[in-house]
């Protein structure tokens, strides 16, 4: 609570209204979650009894933008307009959880004289769901995601990279928010890399400074798909690392299960095809399941099915891992070797029994 009370004095000592009433409105929910709701509602009436000031849910944020291009530098999400589908592994959501309930006990761990760095870095293979992690966060501590745009952050004027950096973070720190850097590595290299520029370097030296800065009092996730890549110094800033992988068999049985919950399949409670599914599904990253989920159910649709068959799935994985290639030969013995039926191949590829059998069992 001492980081709101002293933003609120800091807005007002510059007459910023809105950093007042953001950070006044943040105060008053951390005031009800502490039990302290008469003093929370005493705070909300009286931000409710002054007109035209905004408070951070009404998306009256301006975005920062870059003096070169004019483009925003940032996108910003607000709770309300996050809906979320995850499912991570039980290591993976305790850590988050931990992470959260730092957060939200930072007031009284600083009481004990114990200071909090509110920074997570996640870093794994791309759609692994660190950025629906970050999303998920937001959610859970009803802030802003405030979401850092590398292709107009990055400037080709020189040192204008540096001077959006700032901008960013100061934009961030004067209000009630979480700064989202996705794709980190794009400003966090190695400054040991030999492919790199002598300004790009500068940027890191910049980038570092702030992280320090900002993390003293603000929340701080960053996501990198290359780790491999950021500079030794980066990894010391963040208080917390984790690891996001590609989902296991269980959590691809549990992702089948959520993406497909409103909708009719025909191996609901068909346990040997679910595992086959899961198994085609192996290493794959989340994202990759939901799309190709979703292309089946799409083209089921498309073509007036109101059941999405096995059959639907498993050749959606095959064109999926075959770059979209129609080979039909390779596909038909793809789907034979999982148990496809001879006659329903022949459907689903509106050929005859015999060309099935040849291309099955080709003449010598």
């Amino acid at each position: 609570m001492y980081t709101e009370i002293v933003k609120i004095i800091e807005g007002g000592l510059v007459n910023d209204h809105k950093k007042v009433v953001s950070y006044a409105k943040h105060l008053a929910s951390k005031l009800t979650d502490d039990g302290n709701e008469k003093l929370a509602i005493k705070i909300l009436s009286v931000l409710k009894n002054i007109k035209g000031m905004p408070v951070y849910q009404d998306k009256l944020f301006t975005a920062p933008v870059d003096n070169e291009t004019r483009l925003n530098i940032a996108n910003i999400i607000t709770p309300p307009e996050i809906k979320l589908n995850i499912k991570i592994s039980e290591s993976i959501k305790d850590s988050i959880d931990e992470f959260i309930d730092i957060v939200n006990a930072k007031n009284k761990l600083s009481k004990l004289g114990i200071d909090v760095n509110s920074s997570l870095l996640l870093y794994g293979p791309p759609g692994a769901g660190k950025t629906t992690i970050a999303m998920h966060i937001a959610k859970e501590l009803d802030l802003p995601l405030i979401t850092a745009r590398f292709d107009s952050l990055i400037s080709s004027l020189l040192g204008s990279t540096s001077k959006n950096i700032r901008k960013l973070f100061d934009y961030a720190n004067d209000r009630p928010c979480i700064l989202f850097l996705d794709e980190f590595d794009a400003i966090a290299k190695a400054r040991n890399d030999s492919h790199e520029m002598g300004e790009l370097k500068r940027v890191i030296n910049s980038l570092l400074q702030n992280i320090d800065e900002f993390t003293q009092n603000n929340i701080l996730i960053a996501a990198t798909n290359h780790e491999e890549l950021l500079d030794k110094a980066i990894w010391r800033r963040f208080e917390k690392v984790i690891e996001i992988g590609k989902p296991n068999i269980d959590e691809i049985i549990d992702l089948i299960n959520l993406f497909l919950k409103n909708v009719e399949i025909d191996f609901k409670n068909d346990e040997k095809k679910l595992k086959i599914l899961s198994g085609e599904f192996h290493s794959l990253s989340h994202s990759e399941i939901k799309k190709i989920i979703n292309s089946s159910v799409s083209k089921s649709v498309i073509n007036n099915k109101n059941i999405v068959s096995f059959e639907y799935f498993l050749l959606e994985i095959f064109l999926y891992k075959n770059h979209n290639i129609k080979d039909t030969d390779k596909a038909v013995k793809y789907l034979n070797e999982l148990g496809v039926s001879q006659n329903t191949i022949k459907d689903i590829f509106d050929i005859s029994l015999r060309q099935v059998r040849n291309i099955l069992i080709p003449l010598l």
